[in-house]
């Protein structure tokens, strides 16, 4: 920091913006003797100048620490503002981009690109500007309140139409052709380097100007799509004036702000809450590192929880969640053999486990029900065909005992683990398989493979893939998943530029290519997908990533509708989650995950906030499928029957349920659904609020009459309020009273006013004292 010697001119704190409305006299502000307090050493802080500045004789200067970065701005005598990016990475070094690079119609002003342990991320400070306005001053004209705030946020898009170019922000800068030569330079000219506008209008694009499309749809194919089912939530709008997500209708203001912002997820408010620690399962040591990235990391179910360890002979710790807390030293552990590659649990039987291994191999254990006391070597089963490391195992959604697997020896597998025999082999895949996932009613099977193609297998059909259709572009790793009742695959992967991003393909054609595409971030870390069928919600993230985001996920463009962000206090290695009934209702908890940490298990509750809690909010409870309950056997499927779960009602004993017709409550599963009736058709009985009294303008009042109209409505008005004229008066009801009476009350009232007249005769006390 040339020109510092230990204070600075001005008072400030970093997290503010600051409005300075007092000159400072002196050269340079910086060396008058005014405090400045920072948070990190000055040793630790990076300089970086930019000499052009759309301020006459001016100079900025930026100085940036490890953990945030602080830019001041100041001219000769004359602080402007200071604005503070705190960064998630600590900062190994910061590059300034030319300013031929910037976003000139976001107002974008500077584009720093920070080195990271791992990753070099660019951050962008922009100016807020309206749109089409022609009112824009330049800086160095207000003298008294200057400001000049630099944030990170889009607040410009300059995609807009008839936004005007902001020269006020951005002079003439020097252009990429050299002035003069090496030759010329040593013979002893001088000469600058010519200036160039930042106008797009009067210039080529610069090919290093970073694209900031966030969501690209294409229209959808006409194809003949599937009817939902009856307990899917994601009904079609019928019109515009009906949310894509919850289907009920909505004001015209609303309306009118969904025309200008786009639709808006019911789920947005959404809320991630970690579990109070008592919950918490701490002093896990040794969790392993290295797990292949097609694997989850670890697989819980309602019961228990395997996770991987890094110790010699494939080692995996099985820890009961009904035994939280702080966990011994030592564990029992499952002795692998070899490192695993990826373990699941069977979601029919919550004491089976399956591993995969770099042998080749899956083994099969059988964890006993009291939970794991002693070290367990032997499997159940081992099921030794692939000729390769094994990539993914995953169990049938709807049939016990199926099983399929992806192996390095490009097949995938299907199994009957009753027998232990492998009943189908399914080929064409040409390099490695990324990631596959069983269709909601178990029918088919979709994979996705490094050479960007995702595809559809009929396993009891064909061993050939029935459709295949363009994949992601990024060789790094990618995640496949069916949503919205099986009409559409989600694919989680990378662009051409290493980028995350989610695209979304129709199941009933994949030739067509992905019809909707969301770009999330810069991570090497492959976004791991979960959705919820009952609400529609996705959840993303990766492991090592320090953010869980969230979307709803509508069968109508835009298809993505964003919702909160999940961000914990530090980064965790895998997140899985919990069955619907593991959740508390009563406090409108969506979704209960486990989140993996470097030497502990949090578990995570995903909330909706409302008011009423005290009533069953069955617009996010919908019927749920009991899915720990397999609804065919083995054989039944081998044969080619198919079968879903029946579903649930959701609401507990003593909250007030919904109309809930064809819905099993309180977890009966025996009395078979009603069809004459959707299954989703019934809304809250939570009481509603008494409508408001609509507002008459005046207009209706003050319309214009005659004054022969006035004066009939004021006779009118006076006649109903004195009432008939013919009727008797109220004295002529009242009752007379006897003669005897009569005098006896004359002679009462003559002997009162004698009483009055003696007693205002007696003297005073003053006349007494006197006499």
């Amino acid at each position: 920091m040339s020109g510092y010697n230990g204070s600075l001119s001005l008072t400030f704190l970093l997290s503010q913006l600051l409005i300075i409305e007092k000159k400072y006299p002196g050269p340079d502000p910086l060396k008058r003797n005014y405090r400045f307090p920072l948070r990190v050493p000055l040793n630790q802080f990076f300089s970086i100048e930019n000499p052009k500045s759309s301020i006459p004789s001016s100079m900025h200067r930026y100085y940036i620490s490890f953990h945030d970065i602080s830019l001041l701005h100041y001219v000769t005598s004359l602080y402007l503002a200071v604005s503070q990016c705190v960064t998630e990475q600590q900062s190994r070094g910061l590059a300034l981009a030319p300013k031929l690079c910037l976003d000139v119609m976001g107002s974008e002003v500077l584009r720093l690109l920070q080195l990271t342990d791992r990753f070099i991320i660019p951050i962008s400070y922009t100016v807020p500007r309206k749109l089409k306005t022609s009112i824009r001053q330049d800086l160095s004209s207000i003298p008294l309140t200057l400001y000049f705030i630099l944030t990170g946020s889009d607040f410009v898009s300059h995609q807009q139409t008839g936004a005007e170019f902001p020269s006020d922000l951005f002079p003439d800068t020097a252009g990429r052709t050299a002035a003069l030569s090496s030759q010329s330079w040593w013979a002893g000219e001088n000469k600058q380097v010519g200036k160039v506008s930042l106008n797009p209008t009067r210039r080529s694009p610069p090919t290093c100007l970073l694209s900031k499309e966030k969501v690209t749809n294409r229209p959808e194919p006409s194809i003949a799509s599937p009817e939902p089912s009856d307990g899917s939530v994601l009904t079609s709008p019928s019109s515009s004036v009906t949310s894509p997500s919850s289907g009920i209708v909505s004001s015209a203001s609303q309306r009118s702000l969904q025309s200008i912002l786009g639709p808006s997820s019911r789920l947005r408010h959404t809320q991630g809450v970690v579990l109070h620690r008592d919950h918490h399962i701490t002093n896990l040591k040794g969790v392993s590192q290295s797990t292949p990235g097609e694997s989850d990391g670890f697989c819980v179910n309602h019961q228990r929880l395997a996770v991987p360890l890094a110790v010699a002979g494939g080692q995996v710790a099985v820890l009961e969640l009904s035994r939280a807390g702080r966990l011994p030293d030592t564990l029992p552990t499952v002795q692998n053999s070899v490192p695993v590659t990826d373990l699941t649990w069977d979601p029919f039987n919550p004491h089976r486990l399956v591993t995969g291994g770099e042998d080749g191999r899956i083994r099969v254990w059988e964890i006993p029900p009291d939970g794991l006391k002693e070290v367990l070597t032997e499997p159940q089963n081992t099921l030794a065909v692939h000729n390769e490391r094994i990539y993914t195992v995953r169990f049938h959604p709807c049939a016990a005992d199926i099983l399929a697997s992806s192996s390095y020896d490009l097949t995938l597998r299907i199994w009957n683990l009753k027998t232990g025999k492998n009943v189908l082999t399914l080929q064409g895949h040409d390099d490695q398989i990324f990631s596959l996932a069983w269709s909601p009613d178990g029918k088919h099977l979709a994979t996705c493979c490094k050479d960007q193609r995702i595809r559809i297998y009929e396993p009891r059909v064909s061993t050939e893939a029935q459709q295949e259709g363009v994949g992601p572009e990024g060789p790094r790793g990618a995640r496949i998943l069916w949503v919205c009742d099986g009409k559409y695959l989600l694919v989680s992967g990378f662009d051409s530029r290493s980028e995350r991003q989610l695209t979304l393909h129709s199941a009933q054609d994949l030739s067509q290519g992905p019809i909707a595409t969301v770009s999330i971030d810069v991570s090497p870390a492959t976004l791991i997908p979960y959705y919820d069928p009952d609400t529609g919600l996705l959840l993303l993230t990766g492991k090592g990533d320090t953010r869980v985001f969230l979307y709803e996920v509508v069968p109508e463009s835009p298809y993505f509708l964003e919702c909160n962000t999940f961000i914990p206090s530090d980064p965790h290695k895998g997140f899985q989650y919990l069955r619907k009934v593991d959740c508390s209702v009563p406090d409108v908890e969506i979704l209960r995950a486990l989140r993996l940490c470097y030497s502990s298990v949090e578990p995570v509750a995903f909330r909706v906030p409302r008011v009423k809690k005290e009533f069953f909010q069955d617009d996010v409870f919908p019927p749920s499928r009991v899915t720990w309950e397999p609804a065919l056997t083995a054989e039944e499927w081998l044969s080619g029957k198919d079968k879903q779960q029946p579903s649930i009602s959701l609401c507990p004993q003593g909250m007030i349920p919904g109309n809930m017709n064809g819905v099993v409550e309180n977890y009966n599963l025996s009395p078979p659904q009603k069809k004459d009736k959707p299954l989703y058709d019934y809304l809250s009985q939570a009481p509603k609020e008494a409508p408001s009294k609509k507002f008459v303008p005046a207009a209706v009042y003050l319309q214009e009459k005659t004054d022969e109209q006035k004066k009939e409505e004021l006779l009118s008005a006076m006649v109903a309020k004195l009432g008939n004229r013919d009727d008797p008066l109220p004295q002529d009801a009242f009752e007379g009273v006897d003669e005897d009476e009569w005098v006896s009350s004359k002679h009462c009232e003559y002997h009162r006013y004698i009483s009055v007249f003696l007693v205002s005769k007696l003297p005073t006390q003053n006349e007494k004292s006197s006499a």
